[in-house]
């Protein structure tokens, strides 16, 4: 009977999440707000601008798309794992990820997003090398860059390990 009652208050608990993806849904709304400002900043300044301002501006838009994709992947993947089954019944348009997405592929999708991210951040600082980015700065940028992709690689590999084990 205890034993019953700790186990359904455990299964209940996973809907303490679901704000925090109602969360990341708001986030959602405060990076479109930036992407607004940044396509509307690239634009105005798109006469005036050189060819390495244009692909910076590029480069931003890019990137703050990766974080938003990385975002809804969190929201669908995260939601459908750890809170409830998503429905996609009636939604001819539903993609067909969203429903597939296991923890592990969660986490594959999410580093290569941030090895994306962070590709886009490194590749930005060496297109404004004129404009003065240190040593310093270059080179941690380069080695954050190099920590994910390892990272990435680790967990791709840790991941292989564990299923060819099952």
């Amino acid at each position: 009977m205890i034993e019953r009652v700790i186990e359904s208050i455990l299964f209940r608990s996973r809907w303490i999440m679901a704000p925090f993806y109602l969360g990341l849904v708001i986030a959602l709304f405060v990076l479109l707000f930036k992407f607004g400002s940044e396509v509307v900043h690239f634009v105005t300044h798109a006469l005036g601008a050189s060819e390495s301002d244009t692909i910076l501006g590029i480069l931003a838009l890019v990137d703050l798309t990766l974080t938003g994709n990385l975002v809804l992947i969190v929201i669908f993947s995260g939601y459908e794992n750890f809170v409830s089954k998503i429905d996609p019944a009636g939604h001819p348009d539903w993609p067909d990820w969203m429903t597939r997405v296991d923890f592990t592929g969660l986490k594959q999708k999410l580093l290569a997003s941030i090895v994306a991210i962070s590709a886009i951040q490194l590749l930005k600082a060496f297109m404004d090398l004129p404009k003065g980015y240190s040593q310093d700065t270059l080179t941690w940028l380069v080695i954050i860059h190099v920590v994910f992709v390892g990272s990435s690689l680790l967990l791709a590999w840790s991941d292989k390990l564990s299923s060819s084990k099952h």
